[in-house]
């Protein structure tokens, strides 16, 4: 897929995907992580492409301990993305990718809300890694034809 490093031809067509701005910390944190493997510098002056990502963050707690308090909670990050032709307009990919993490809930509120963050920060790092491997894969398939 990555034939000729750096200036192959899909190493070549993921710099060219332009990011559009994404809602909130999560929406932030995907789309640092999405400029870092694609390689742009977000800019998109010279973009073929142009990447709309919508995030659907959701934490919930479960596990109840014999106090009725919350032992676990559950961290999902979803994304829907399309990657649209710049030059038509047409819609080249749509698709999902999503991610989950377990946090254990402790008896000090500080340590769980960094695990929380914590866990946002991996999930958008997978996500994000999840959705360049999609558009390379959808980027080498058009090149091959």
């Amino acid at each position: 897929m990555y034939a000729g490093g750096g200036s192959g031809k899909v190493a070549r067509g993921l710099s060219d995907v332009q990011v559009s701005a994404i809602e909130g910390r999560a929406g932030w944190l995907v789309r640092n992580a999405l400029l870092d493997r694609l390689g742009s510098d977000g800019s998109g002056s010279s973009a073929r492409y142009r990447l709309d990502v919508r995030l659907d963050d959701n934490l919930e707690g479960f596990a109840l301990l014999s106090d009725d308090t919350i032992g676990r909670e559950r961290r999902t990050l979803r994304a829907r993305y399309q990657l649209v032709d710049l030059s038509s307009g047409d819609v080249v990919l749509d698709a999902t990718a999503g991610s989950d993490a377990g946090i254990d809930v402790v008896s000090s509120d500080y340590a769980t809300i960094a695990a929380e963050q914590t866990a946002l920060e991996n999930l958008s790092k997978d996500v994000a890694s999840r959705i360049v491997t999609s558009i390379a894969l959808r980027l080498r398939g058009d090149t091959a034809q």
